[in-house]
């Protein structure tokens, strides 16, 4: 199946450990190129995204931006220690019965005392299984888009091959027709340059220049790559860079039936053939 590298997903997830907001953005590259964005709370889970990611894509550069907010104190209310707090006052009544003229202990000192102001913990746990999780939703969903763009490529790029296919008939049917009419002009050429004409000698002059114009070889490996683009279409596994290649090939082709060409019919159809391969060529660079 055909699989586009641009796509879109996002995943949201909330509980007792937070909230978390996972997106993930991918367009063309040449290879795969994965870019975590991770909060320093979640860094410990960059390798485990990077490998699941891996396991499911094969081409494109992909953005994996996770944002986290850890949860809120309920009503801003503080949680205190309080048999810290009771450990610490009574350790400051006994240092009070030893030292002269000691100093009251006040609440603010004690609250900034380390372990008497308690922070919320959260489950890490939890909330790294909740990343994984919201990771696994957004591949699926980043994977289903590719395919539905991937789908809609593969249709574009098949109305072209018949269209360049088309072509290539076309100029197939008229060769002998070509060839014939090019033999007839150089013939009534040579008979107004002379009145006696060697046989033999225009007989090679012709067979020169129609294996010079002949343009079968080049109308055949059109053909046969265009079938090929329609084989490969037809893939299960990643086959944007077989495309490119043949993309490649076809349009060395059609540059030489250009070359070649003594009819206008014939460079007319090299033109739209590199045309049609070059609105190929761009919707492939586009293919996983």
């Amino acid at each position: 199946m055909i699989h586009s590298m641009t796509a879109f997903a996002r995943q949201e997830r909330q509980g007792e450990w937070g909230a978390i907001q996972l997106e993930l953005r991918s367009v063309n590259h040449r290879y795969l190129e994965l870019s975590p964005r991770l909060p320093e709370e979640l860094r410990v889970l960059e390798t485990r995204l990077r490998e699941r990611l891996a396991q499911r894509l094969s081409r494109g550069k992909v953005e994996c931006t996770l944002r986290y907010q850890p949860p809120e104190e309920a009503s801003g209310e503080l949680q205190l220690n309080l048999e810290l707090v009771r450990q610490l006052a009574h350790a400051s009544r006994e240092i009070d019965g030893i030292v002269y003229n000691p100093a009251p202990i006040n609440a603010l000192e004690l609250l900034r005392w380390p372990g008497v102001v308690e922070t919320r913990r959260i489950d890490q746990e939890a909330l790294h299984q909740a990343v994984l999780d919201a990771l696994a939703l957004a591949i699926d969903e980043l994977c289903a888009s590719r395919a539905r763009e991937g789908a809609s490529l593969k249709t574009v790029i098949l109305q072209r091959c018949d269209a360049a296919d088309t072509a290539v008939k076309s100029v197939q049917q008229r060769l002998p027709e070509i060839i014939s009419g090019q033999r007839q002009r150089l013939i009534t050429r040579l008979q107004e340059l002379s009145q006696e004409l060697d046989p033999s000698r225009l007989e090679q002059e012709i067979a020169l220049l129609a294996q010079k114009i002949d343009v079968a070889e080049e109308l055949d490996r059109l053909a046969m790559h265009i079938n090929e683009v329609r084989r490969v279409l037809e893939a299960k596994e990643p086959v944007g860079r077989r495309l490119d290649f043949l993309m490649q090939e076809l349009n060395r082709e059609a540059n030489t039936l250009g070359s070649k060409s003594i009819d206008s019919d014939t460079t007319r159809a090299s033109v739209d053939l590199k045309v049609l391969i070059e609105q190929m060529r761009e919707q492939i660079q586009n293919i996983e």
